[in-house]
């Protein structure tokens, strides 16, 4: 059936309207100041929004394999790491593009997204936790989520690397000022929906895609999961570790993803002011969201496995050790005995090393959070972490974004 015609249908990886109407207990409705479950409209425009892309950076992308679309690529990397103003003869499609960041829109309170930075490297390794053993393994629950990834190679190329990577990026986007055009964090996401909108061209044009039940690859509905997964999973995977988390705190850490995945290419009408907002979104995408098949499995298991792959500086094999059990152990914690064995694992009874760590942490982020004087070595000590944490994904590779190889979607011969 032609795409357009299968846009006007419901894609099958979608959950029928009916399962989505599941009574929303009193005390959460109260919290949220609605019911959970969307609306007849809601569902239908999460589903409608799972057929649109990223339109201007695809109209780029198009114009880029126009002609010499190694050249052209180099142009629009160079825009971004140094603005289009300090390419030579700019192209006009490059620079019509920038306008679209420039200036950057009114709600934009960069003052509230540092705000969210600093709050972030509060959290410390904790939100590396939240962010891998909880968003990510649980993101492999939704299985048309992850068809893209799966075409893209990443059941069976390095998961270390892959991790690594949007590691890489989220500590750029939490750099102070990293947001900041030309900042660290900017520049990544601009790269990273580069690549976005060239896997989607790929996948869109092979004939092993099924269009009818995953609609298009990588979706606006595809990129708000994601950034819900940095923002409102990780506030509540963080209450779930025991931390006191102030309405002002919440507010930022939403509004620094916003403006992260508004630069990544999501439209306007899909950004959160709020965590209730965002809960009740996020549940919203869960609809258009098939239930774990075997690839979420393989998925599941190789992220599981990659502690194993780190390089310490001392004690490597213990601490590798020690890492993939506290990992498995947090994605216990989070998720669950049920939803670990739907990805495939054993029950492996209680996580009581996880457990363990557990308990010291509400304690000592509070005192290094609220006693005075104490934020800012916190927020110094919590980053150090962080950065290790990532060195150890990384190990002795370069600490880079994805560079797409000859057996990638996104792969460009540039003739070098």
């Amino acid at each position: 059936m032609p795409m357009h015609q299968e846009k006007s249908r419901i894609p099958g990886r979608a959950r029928p309207f009916e399962k989505s109407q599941k009574p929303t207990p009193l005390w959460l409705k109260a919290l949220l100041g609605r019911e959970l479950a969307p609306s007849r409209e809601e569902y239908t425009a999460v589903n409608q929004a799972l057929w649109v892309g990223d339109y201007n950076m695809d109209g780029l992308v198009n114009w880029m394999f126009e002609a010499d679309a190694g050249k052209r690529k180099a142009q629009i990397q160079q825009a971004i790491q140094c603005g289009p103003d300090r390419v030579k003869d700019c192209p006009q499609e490059i620079q019509a593009f920038f306008k679209t960041l420039q200036p950057a829109p009114t709600w934009i309170d960069f003052d509230l997204i540092e705000e969210g930075i600093r709050f972030t490297h509060s959290s410390g390794l904790a939100a590396g936790y939240v962010l891998r053993d909880l968003a990510l393994m649980g993101g492999y629950l939704l299985s048309g989520f992850n068809q893209s990834l799966i075409m893209t190679g990443a059941l069976n190329k390095g998961t270390s690397r892959r991790i690594a990577e949007t590691g890489k990026w989220w500590i750029d986007c939490t750099e102070p000022h990293g947001l900041r055009p030309q900042g660290p964090g900017y520049q990544s996401t601009l790269n990273v929906r580069l690549v976005h909108s060239l896997v989607r061209r790929g996948l869109n044009k092979r004939a092993d895609w099924d269009h009818s039940h995953w609609a298009l690859p990588l979706s606006q509905i595809d990129m708000v999961a994601t950034y819900l997964g940095f923002s409102v999973v990780m506030l509540v995977g963080l209450r779930k570790l025991g931390f006191p988390i102030l309405p002002r705190e919440s507010t930022a850490v939403i509004h620094l993803w916003s403006y992260a995945c508004w630069l990544m290419g999501v439209e306007e009408q899909w950004l959160v002011k709020s965590e209730a907002e965002g809960f009740v979104l996020l549940n919203h995408t869960y609809m258009t969201q098939s239930k774990p098949d075997e690839n979420s499995k393989e998925l599941a298991e190789a992220l599981s496995k990659e502690p194993l792959e780190r390089t310490y500086p001392r004690f490597e094999r213990a601490q590798r050790k020690l890492s993939y059990h506290l990992h498995l152990g947090m994605s216990r914690y989070f998720l669950g005995r049920e939803k670990m064995q739907q990805l495939g694992f054993k029950d492996q009874g209680i996580p009581w090393l996880t457990l363990a760590s557990n308990v010291p942490r509400p304690a000592i982020y509070c005192a290094g959070h609220f006693l005075p004087g104490m934020r800012p070595h916190q927020q110094r000590r919590g980053r150090k972490a962080q950065l290790a944490m990532l060195t150890a994904m990384f190990g002795d590779e370069d600490h880079g974004l994805i560079a797409p190889d000859r057996n990638h979607p996104a792969h460009i011969d540039t003739g070098n």
